[in-house]
Parts: C-alpha cells; sequence; structure tokens
C-alpha cells in the first residue's frame, strides 16, 4: 500500500506573517465577516433562506448525480410498499429511518464528491480516500436499508 504523507498549505516562510496571523487569531467564521453576512439573519428569514439553499441541494443532486436519482427512485418504490405492506407500526418506523438514512448518506457523497472534484480533478491518493470513503458508507446504508428489508419481510411471511 502507498504511503500518503501530509502536505501542508501554508508556506512556511509566511507562517508568521500577518496575514495568517490575523486570519488564525480572528476565526474562520467571525461574526462581521463576508460569510456571517452572506448566511443572513437570524429568525424567521433564516429559516426560509435555510430551506431554499435544501431545495437548491436536492435540485441540484437530483440533476448531477445519477447514484442519487437511482437512491430517491428506490426509496420512493420501498416508501410506497412500507404503505401497503401490512409489517407493525414499529416495523415500518424502522424502514422509513433506513430509507431516510440512505438518502442522507447519498447526499452526503454527493457533497464530498463535489468538494473533491472542485479542489482539482487530478488523480491524487487523498481525494480518492474521500471519495471512496463516502461510497463505502453509501454502501453500508444500502446494506442496512436491505437487511432491515429482509428481516420484516421474513417476520412477515414466517
Amino acid at each position: 500500500m502507498k504511503q500518503i504523507t501530509h502536505t501542508s498549505l501554508v508556506d512556511p516562510s509566511a507562517e508568521h506573517s500577518s496575514v495568517n496571523k490575523t486570519a488564525h487569531d480572528s476565526g474562520a467564521l467571525a461574526a462581521d465577516s463576508f460569510a456571517g453576512h452572506a448566511k443572513g439573519k437570524t429568525g424567521l428569514y433564516r429559516i426560509v433562506k435555510a430551506t431554499g439553499y435544501s431545495l437548491d441541494g436536492f435540485k441540484a443532486a437530483y440533476k448531477f448525480e445519477a447514484a442519487f436519482r437511482q437512491v430517491v427512485w428506490l426509496n420512493f418504490a420501498l416508501l410506497t410498499a412500507v404503505i401497503v405492506m401490512p409489517f407493525a407500526l414499529g416495523i415500518k418506523m424502522m424502514l422509513v429511518v433506513a430509507s431516510f438514512l440512505s438518502l442522507i448518506v447519498e447526499l452526503l457523497n454527493t457533497g464530498i464528491e463535489a468538494c473533491v472534484d472542485h479542489t482539482s480533478t487530478a488523480k491524487h491518493p487523498l481525494a480518492k480516500i474521500a471519495k471512496d470513503v463516502g461510497s463505502a458508507a453509501q454502501f453500508l446504508s444500502l446494506c442496512l436499508l436491505l437487511i432491515l428489508w429482509v428481516m420484516a419481510l421474513s417476520v412477515l411471511f414466517y
């Protein structure tokens, strides 16, 4: 296995410069920073803006990520089956939670992949690890979904 070495993004010769010290001392998202202003205020306005950002995220994931579309349609079919199948309420709740978990993990995996691709499309061992770990998380969530469905169906038919 190849060894991955740590690379620093800070120039060692500039480590004591006033720019680095100011950025470090002020914190990444200070209250008066641009990011703080871009995020909006508090209260209902912030909730409305956050909802809009979430809808934009759903739309982007659905439009640009085939894996997300597949998981959406798989879970749509499974959630429809949950409604019509004569499972106990506890089993239905467990299956719904597992379905939402697989969607959440796919959204996070899509976000990781977008961040990695934004940083660089060049092959890099750390980029591969980030993408592979996100994929492994999605694989586990889908395995959980499959196991829970098999268990639920076995209770129903045996």
